[in-house]
């Protein structure tokens, strides 16, 4: 698949700005759910658009800034595994599946996928609301440093980038980069699957500590060379992790 114009500077430029009402994007091929998430979500507050495939994906991008993506997997035009993992790999935007596949095992495809939340159909618009809040939480990176060096890691919190020292770039969602600064905060520290909860969402009943497995798996994937697996995270079995490098913090 092409790597669009559109998509290339919104990853490298997006801008917020603290005086607009957030836009979140809507991928929906149902008319019905497509206009009752527009209608809820503007009651409350959000700038919505709604999209069916990554053509009017792309002419939302090209139009307006987004700040979030709700995705339904089951689309008739693409298959959502392959929009979403486009869409991460392309972007820095957080985004939150919706979907009638609601498995444990679809789940946990969502996540390892790169998506910050995933929501089953039939659900409660209070709770993905609920949900979309904790997701723009875990995604704020307001007065964060402006880089940790580890290993042989630069970690820029603020743009959502991992550095090598050989120069390879990756892109982390908002979760991997809310653990990862917590990690950075508390080195040699065991941090527990409850504290890293509370850490990623500030309300530890929003989010089962199995996710955290699920973002730290993702974590030690991207945290690897030449197919090496760097040990900077540890598991202490039945306890928790310990995030084990030499980290400096640079101000900026």
């Amino acid at each position: 698949m092409p790597e669009p114009q559109s998509l290339y500077n919104l990853k490298e430029n997006i801008v917020h700005h603290a005086t607009r009402q957030p836009h979140i994007l809507i991928v929906e091929d149902d008319d019905e759910i497509r206009l009752l998430l527009e209608q809820y979500l503007s009651q409350k507050g959000y700038v919505t658009s709604a999209a069916t495939d990554m053509e009017g994906i792309e002419l939302i991008f090209a139009r307006d800034p987004v700040d979030l993506i709700l995705l339904d997997l089951m689309l008739p035009k693409e298959d959502g595994r392959t929009l979403c993992r486009y869409i991460k790999e392309k972007t820095n935007l957080p985004l939150l599946i919706i979907s009638a596949l609601s498995e444990v095992s679809d789940r946990i495809t969502g996540l390892n996928l790169g998506a910050d939340d995933y929501i089953a159909k039939p659900f409660d618009p209070s709770e993905l609301e609920a949900r979309i809040r904790a997701v723009f939480r875990r995604n704020q990176n307001t007065g964060l440093p402006q880089e940790y060096r580890f290993g042989t890691w630069r970690f820029l919190p603020r743009k959502s980038i991992l550095y090598s020292q050989k120069g390879v770039r990756i892109t982390l969602t908002g979760a991997e980069t809310k653990l990862l600064q917590e990690f950075c905060l508390n080195p040699e520290i065991l941090m527990s699957r409850a504290m890293l909860v509370e850490a990623l969402k500030g309300d530890a009943d929003e989010l089962e500590p199995r996710a955290i497995d699920l973002i730290i798996s993702r974590l030690r994937r991207k945290l690897s060379e030449e197919g090496g697996q760097l040990e900077l995270i540890r598991t202490v079995r039945g306890e928790g992790y310990i995030f084990q490098p030499q980290t400096q913090r640079s101000e900026g």
